[in-house]
């Protein structure tokens, strides 16, 4: 199964953020385990070296910047995929660029926090709980 992880998944685990750290930090060791194959979107990574940056040292956003292409695919677009999700009828562009992410990479799901900025994207979105109550091993 392949799924687009949000940078809000991403976050919480780099940065600890509690309640959300556990579900977040068991999706990504699926990811990293190879029990899913995890894509994070292109244009994610300038902002989240800045925001781990921002909250913890250059040496954590740099070993970010390693261990994401590590264990993710890099979900990119060509400029229809840009010109598509300039169609989308979602408020952020950025939802809508990585809910064509997630399209052009054939995600299952996005997984993310924000469901409800997903409500009109071609792929369904999920909270990390969610997606761990019906795909997680026991």
């Amino acid at each position: 199964m392949k799924v687009t992880v949000d940078i809000n998944v991403l976050l919480d685990v780099f940065q600890k953020r509690e309640p959300h750290y556990a579900a977040s930090a068991r999706v990504l060791a699926m990811v990293q385990q190879s029990e899913v194959t995890g894509v994070f979107p292109a244009h994610g990574f300038t902002t989240l070296y800045y925001l781990v940056r921002k909250h913890a040292t250059r040496p954590d956003a740099e070993a970010a910047m390693d261990d994401v292409p590590r264990n993710f695919e890099v979900g990119n677009l060509e400029a229809v995929g840009w010109a598509r999700a300039r169609s989308l009828p979602m408020t952020d562009f950025e939802d809508a660029v990585e809910a064509v992410v997630a399209d052009e990479t054939h995600s299952e799901f996005i997984i993310t926090r924000n469901t409800g900025d997903f409500a009109h994207s071609p792929v369904p979105a999920v909270t990390p709980v969610e997606f761990l109550s019906q795909f997680a091993p026991s």
